[in-house]
């Protein structure tokens, strides 16, 4: 699986978990809303300091984003409509 696509995966898994929508993720790591989305969807190169952004808001460490999944593991659906913030952080 390409780099791009783990960290993306990894990304809304752990938002998901989280409870965070892509908006809050996007406000708390001070990133905007469509980084976010192209970056769980493998499409933007991220940046180190990108990585550790979101790490620190989904509290985890960097290295967390790099693991492949599961063969055959289901990315999580994302939130239900209207749920805007998560809470969490």
């Amino acid at each position: 699986m390409d780099v791009r696509k783990i960290v993306g995966w990894n990304l809304r898994q752990l938002r998901v978990e989280k409870g965070l929508s892509q908006e809050r993720l996007a406000l708390e790591a001070v990133i905007d809303r469509s980084y976010v989305g192209r970056v769980e969807r493998g499409t933007e190169n991220v940046t180190i300091l990108r990585l550790e952004s979101f790490a620190r808001v989904l509290k985890v460490p960097v290295a967390r984003l790099f693991i492949e999944p599961a063969e055959g593991a289901k990315l999580p659906a994302g939130l239900s409509a209207g749920r805007k913030f998560g809470s969490g952080v």
